[in-house]
């Protein structure tokens, strides 16, 4: 049995070296590569970083969009008893140092010239990098620094060195232990600078097996990796899940053809955060919207029948043979359509994780047909801790652990964990390791839970953020920012409460869905600062918030609210790479306008400083207007 990652490539290149591996779409067509050439690319581009001067023990970065080259340059690294670490490649200069230097990063791949350019920005700052290696070669020929490499010129090094010492690779493979650290792995960051996680190829393997134990996957199966291969949700599927069964692991061409290239692919499993999800959600109503009348009459009769089989299943009831002809009906004539133009339609299972979804949204896609499935996991326990059985899903949980994984809930309500695919710690930073694991390998996830009476997990929220309303009962604010984040026209929200008399939030409109909006009802505007302030769009959003309050408990409805002046972003800190937002930044940054939302004015002003691309800077003054809603959650 395999030990490590390179293995299980060794063996599938040794047992079917012809069948498909990677496959890439380049200029609209798809580039296979069988199991054979994989394997011939990592083992010339490990030699050729050996070549190099690569040493065990020491570690790769990898920046770039999902291509072959990044799962490749990562493999090589590990088959050489290296480890490597991913970055994501929207990462700004001040957070890719901080991860190179505390990493002790001694090669770079990068995959073009705006990463190199980032390399070149950051190189006084940066300690200890000796090679950056790009894999696209464009609009770099004049560059002349001398650490500057080709992917092709180290795998040429690296056949070099293989007739100089051949079946060396092939022995050093063999050598490797399941002990031996694969990656790290960045944390989302939600307080700061990120932590990285020690992960094993023990580690990941575990995970991999017991979550292929619960649901099965096949060779033949297809999956599409187009979410940042720095996540270790990517790394769970496209690496441990997809080296153990050897199904194809398909890139699409660009990150704006991933929905197009998904639905060519069909794939069989899928694993995306909430906001794609969201996002597909969103994608749905604004194109009803723009439907024909007829189109819209089929899609506002078919989803009532949707939801009414989605409950069944829920509540583990058979439905009616009449609710079962009329679900045919309905999904042949407007379901089946809707997944087939979402590339769904060859799913057997779809999972999310990495923060919590929205029961709407969940239900939402059950409607559909869709075999959506929650799971709860960290960074820290190599992806994957929990997750729904087929058959037995509850959308208000996470499901129940996974194979070999312990859970139990502390005394003060945090959720414990431990299994043989919890990280070793974090790296270079023994205090946080400290305070992750205890001296029995159980993980404080920092999250607050409890088990309902059929054993299935309930996450409330991350422990710090959970907070008491103003009737005493707790309450998660990311439960009421899903509910809203089910509109199509709100993109993010933020919810106060906690200390204060009552609930409050933040609001940021999606932009492309309500500009649509806009121009249908001849609203006109210039900016998202001034979309977001038209009487019409406040009336618009608020409607929709109502509609959320109306489903929640009266303490915890939103009783003033606003619509920020920009889009929360994860370049100024206030979200993470992953979307996960980051509420003490917000609480910080953000304090005059939280202050203005419980006081008793009706607008705050706002001034901010505006960085454009060619560095100049403007300051921007803007008025708010804030929303009051009565206690009934309706508007006064």
């Amino acid at each position: 049995m395999p030990e490590t990652l390179p293995q299980f490539l060794l063996e599938h290149a040794q047992k079917t070296p012809q069948r498909t591996a990677l496959r890439e779409r380049n200029y609209g067509i798809w580039q296979a590569i069988t199991w054979q050439e994989y394997l011939q690319h990592v083992k010339n581009f490990a030699l050729g970083l050996i070549s190099l001067g690569l040493k065990p023990e020491e570690t790769i970065a990898i920046i770039g969009d999902n291509r072959p080259e990044w799962v490749i340059a990562e493999l090589a690294a590990q088959s050489v008893g290296a480890k490597s670490i991913g970055t994501y490649q929207d990462s700004v200069v001040k957070e890719i140092i901080y991860i190179f230097n505390h990493a002790d990063v001694s090669f770079v791949v990068v995959e073009d010239q705006e990463q190199v350019d980032k390399i070149l920005e950051m190189w006084p700052e940066i300690r200890g990098v000796r090679r950056v290696i790009y894999y696209d070669p464009k609009g770099l020929r004049n560059y002349t620094e001398d650490f500057l490499m080709s992917f092709t010129d180290v795998e040429d090094l690296g056949r070099a060195y293989d007739q100089q010492h051949p079946h060396w690779w092939e022995q050093r493979v063999a050598e490797g232990k399941g002990s031996d650290l694969a990656i790290l792995s960045t944390t989302s960051g939600t307080t700061g600078n990120p932590k990285l996680a020690m992960l094993t190829h023990d580690n990941l393997i575990s995970m991999g097996h017991n979550l292929l134990k619960v649901d099965p996957l096949e060779p033949s199966d297809e999956f599409v990796s187009f979410l940042p291969l720095a996540w270790i949700g990517e790394q769970m599927m496209a690496l441990a899940c997809g080296l153990q069964i050897g199904f194809t692991v398909n890139f699409p061409e660009k990150p704006e053809t991933v929905q197009h290239d998904i639905r060519e692919i069909g794939p069989q499993v899928m694993f995306s955060p909430p906001r794609i999800w969201e996002n597909l959600v969103s994608q749905v109503q604004v194109k009803i919207q723009d439907s024909t009348r007829l189109k819209q009459i089929l899609y506002d009769w078919a989803m009532p029948i949707g939801y009414q089989i989605a409950d069944a299943r829920f509540r583990k009831e058979t439905p009616s043979f009449g609710l079962r002809v009329r679900y045919f009906l309905a999904d042949w004539l407007v379901f089946q359509m809707i997944k087939d133009h979402l590339g769904l339609r060859r799913l057997k299972r779809a999972y999310t994780g990495g923060a919590a979804l929205g029961p709407d949204v969940f239900r939402f896609f059950h409607a559909l047909g869709v075999n959506l499935k929650q799971i709860y996991g960290q960074t820290e326990t190599s992806g994957i801790s929990v997750v729904h059985r087929d058959g037995d899903i509850k959308f208000q949980t996470v499901g129940t652990p996974i194979p070999e994984t312990e859970i139990k809930i502390a005394e003060s309500g945090e959720i414990l964990v431990r299994s043989p695919a919890v990280m070793q710690g974090y790296y270079r930073n023994p205090e946080a390791t400290a305070e992750a694991l205890d001296g029995d390998r159980w993980l404080h996830s920092g999250d607050a839970g409890y088990f309902d009476e059929d054993g299935h997990l309930i996450v409330i929220d991350r422990a710090k953020d959970v907070m008491t309303l103003h009737d005493g009962t707790k309450f998660s604010p990311q439960f009421i920012e899903n509910k809203l984040k089910f509109s199509p026209y709100i993109r993010e929200a933020v919810v106060f409460g906690g200390d204060w008399p009552f609930v409050t939030a933040f609001v940021n409109i999606d932009f492309s869905n309500v500009g649509k909006w806009a121009e249908t009802h001849q609203v006109a505007y210039t900016t998202y600062t001034d979309l977001a302030q038209k009487n019409d769009v406040y009336s618009l959003v608020r409607q929709h918030i109502a509609q959320a309050n109306a489903d929640l408990p009266p303490a915890a409805r939103i009783r003033r609210f606003l619509l920020l002046h920009k889009e929360l972003d994860a370049d100024d800190a206030e979200l993470t790479r992953t979307r996960k937002v980051r509420r003490r930044v917000i609480a910080q940054r953000y304090d005059d306008l939280i202050s203005a939302l419980y006081s008793h004015n009706d607008y705050v002003d706002v001034e901010t400083v505006i960085t454009y691309q060619d560095g100049r800077t403007a300051n921007l003054q803007t008025r708010l207007r804030i929303e009051t809603l009565d206690t009934e959650g309706q508007v006064n």
